[in-house]
């Protein structure tokens, strides 16, 4: 067990209140939910009926107290790890090894607890809660398959250059080993899509359909592409349960991303707030106290990895809003670039409301719990927002 100091109180401090300001909102939102969600909003009305709003109420409130009681375990299990000084005696164990092995050991036993805690609640997640909703269509086989993935030890990649080649690699290479793309079936609804992105100025490289009902029943649809040339990229179940307008509506919200330059807009964002980043870790892995604060005598860098990596966590809580309402902000004109392709709100609205239903999404979030955690306005404030704009 490690001593206590001032500048370890003060991080259990902050730790522990970004934790308890995050359970607060969480329950804000499930109260909110009870009490604003037992009536169907307006533009709702007759799409979704009591039953189903009573479905949506449970699906939500499970999920959170789910979570919340993941999240609290997880807390406890952390905060015992970095207080009993096993992590210490660890990087006291490795210090006499080749600093590169030193390292890898270090991030390998760190990964491989997180992986063993987050398992249980992971299989219990898609085989017991989603389930119980209709959502979940993974096998055994797929869940150990997908559970694999996350053995990577990726903390010492460039981020950037991650970011680039996952940006380049992902739709053609990674994507295609865990589901199946085929060219789109629908000959009208592809006509219409290459309609719609050669009225924009956009050049597709292939429009397809992918198997995501291997897994779930959750609906979406994205481009993928370097460059001007593009893929586009539908859920099966995007097909199977959305009109064709209604499609070509939620393309022209994705369009109204690469128009407006969101994607570049978050990639610059992302590269200044990475460089600023670095530039403190390079300064806090030669910071003595911090590492004397939670007990390490031995100043390896890795430890000093570590250490900024827990600091930097409930930071990343006080500072979520912030990219949050950018996001938002950046799904708004993304909507409004859509209404002006489509000349019409109606589909998009209709397909919002479908995703609604289809999905469960909470139709009531508490405004708290959007300022933290929605990175797209709330289904309620989009669809009131298209249609009070349909001529």
């Amino acid at each position: 067990m490690i001593s206590f100091n001032t500048y370890l109180i003060a991080y259990i401090c902050i730790y522990l209140t970004s934790f308890a300001l995050y359970f607060a909102i969480e329950r804000i939102n499930v109260n909110y939910l009870k009490k604003y969600g037992q009536k169907a909003p307006v533009a709702f009305e007759g799409m979704i009926d009591e039953k189903e709003l009573q479905k949506i109420s449970r699906y939500t409130t499970d999920n959170i107290r789910f979570k919340l009681f993941q999240t609290s375990i997880s807390k406890i299990i952390f905060l015992y790890i970095i207080l009993s000084g096993i992590l210490s005696w660890l990087a006291e164990s490795l210090a006499r090894m080749n600093f590169l092995i030193a390292g890898l050991i270090f991030f390998a036993v760190i990964g491989l607890i997180e992986v063993l805690m987050g398992l249980p609640f992971d299989y219990y997640h898609s085989f017991v809660i989603e389930d119980r909703y209709g959502f979940n269509t993974k096998t055994l086989k797929i869940w150990l398959s997908d559970a694999g993935q996350n053995w990577w030890i990726w903390a010492w990649v460039i981020f950037l250059l991650f970011q680039l080649i996952m940006t380049i690699l992902y739709p053609t290479v990674i994507a295609p080993l865990f589901n199946r793309f085929t060219s789109l079936e629908d000959s009208e609804l592809k006509d219409g899509i290459k309609r719609l992105a050669k009225t924009e100025g956009i050049d597709i490289k292939g429009i397809y359909q992918m198997d995501a009902t291997r897994r779930t029943r959750h609906t979406n649809a994205y481009f993928s592409g370097m460059g001007k040339a593009k893929r586009i990229v539908l859920f099966d179940s995007l097909i199977r349960s959305h009109g064709q307008d209604e499609i070509l509506a939620i393309l022209a919200h994705e369009i109204g991303h690469l128009k407006k330059n969101h994607i570049k807009k978050q990639l610059i964002v992302v590269s200044v707030v990475s460089l600023f980043l670095f530039f403190l870790a390079s300064k806090l892995l030669t910071w003595e106290v911090m590492y004397n604060s939670f007990g390490f005598s031995n100043m390896s860098c890795y430890v000093g990895l570590f250490l900024v990596g827990i600091l930097w966590e409930p930071a990343t809580f006080f500072m979520s809003p912030i990219g949050m309402a950018i996001s938002r902000k950046f799904e708004r004109e993304a909507d409004f670039y859509s209404l002006g392709i489509i000349k019409t709100a109606k589909p998009l609205s209709t397909a919002l409301k479908k995703m609604a239903k289809e999905n469960l999404s909470n139709l009531n979030p508490h405004p708290l719990y959007v300022f933290f955690n929605y990175s797209h306005p709330p289904l309620l404030e989009r669809i009131e927002y298209l249609e009070a704009r349909e001529p």
